[in-house]
């Protein structure tokens, strides 16, 4: 009677060893439907055209929200934060001391830096052009949006009259006006939905101008059109969502 009960047990729990559960991956949804990816972006770029006599090098952190169609079609949103150290212009130089320093209202030399940021943010639409079997290729996007810069002054001993409340304006001479913003790059979508990520050339075109009415250096409003270029790498990391139907969905 044992040994029928244990035969009996291996012949039930065969069929379970043998089937095919849903988070097996061959039965995983394919990747190729609609998809709605959300992106956080890291990345370096050179500075070119007006921009690079003002700043050096810069680092970025962004993000986005795009919609993906089966045909691989992109359209979505995307924003990034522009910051560095490297500052080439000194709109301070007619607060400094022969010797290049700033005296403070407490008569100490006052600890001050210079700081370069910004930002931008716009619309994009795209392709990736899909090499493989997986969603994985070239891609490709063009944006537009706005698109501001500033010298952010770091007044660190808060000591200095003229860099507080809004005599700042007068010093940071900050920038802005409509921007083009291109992509090329390599995106990979995993069919496990595990590994999604892209990595690639990016290409910033500012035509920007002044926002302040004077710049207390130069003694004058700087008017003018300006031209500012970043180009650099940018690598992105995205969670993926896919639209289906509730019988689609796996756990």
């Amino acid at each position: 009677m044992r040994l029928f009960f244990f035969l009996f047990c291996i012949l039930a729990a065969f069929p379970l060893v043998a089937q095919k559960f849903p988070m097996h991956p061959e039965e995983l949804p394919v990747n190729d439907g609609n998809a709605i990816l959300l992106h956080l972006a890291l990345g370096g770029q050179k500075t070119g055209g007006d921009l690079a006599d003002r700043f050096g090098s810069t680092g970025t952190i962004g993000g986005g929200l795009e919609f993906a169609t089966p045909s691989n079609f992109i359209f979505g949103a995307e924003g990034q934060f522009y910051f560095g150290t490297n500052v080439l212009e000194d709109p301070l130089a007619i607060l400094r001391t022969p010797e290049g320093d700033i005296i403070g209202n407490n008569r100490i030399i006052a600890s001050v830096a210079l700081r370069q940021r910004g930002f931008y943010s716009g619309l994009l639409l795209g392709k990736l052009f899909v090499l493989g079997a997986q969603r994985s290729g070239i891609r490709l996007t063009l944006g537009a949006g706005y698109t501001r810069h500033w010298i952010r002054i770091q007044d660190d001993s808060q000591s200095v009259t003229q860099l507080t409340g809004e005599y700042i304006k007068g010093y940071d001479r900050q920038c802005g006006g409509l921007a083009l913003n291109e992509f090329i790059g390599w995106q990979h979508l995993a069919r496990n939905r595990r590994s999604n990520w892209t990595l690639g050339l990016e290409f910033n075109q500012g035509f920007t101008q002044t926002l302040r009415d004077w710049d207390f250096k130069d003694k004058r409003k700087l008017d003018g059109r300006r031209l500012d270029l970043r180009f650099g790498i940018k690598a992105v990391w995205t969670l993926p969502f896919y639209p289906g139907k509730a019988e689609q969905i796996y756990y």
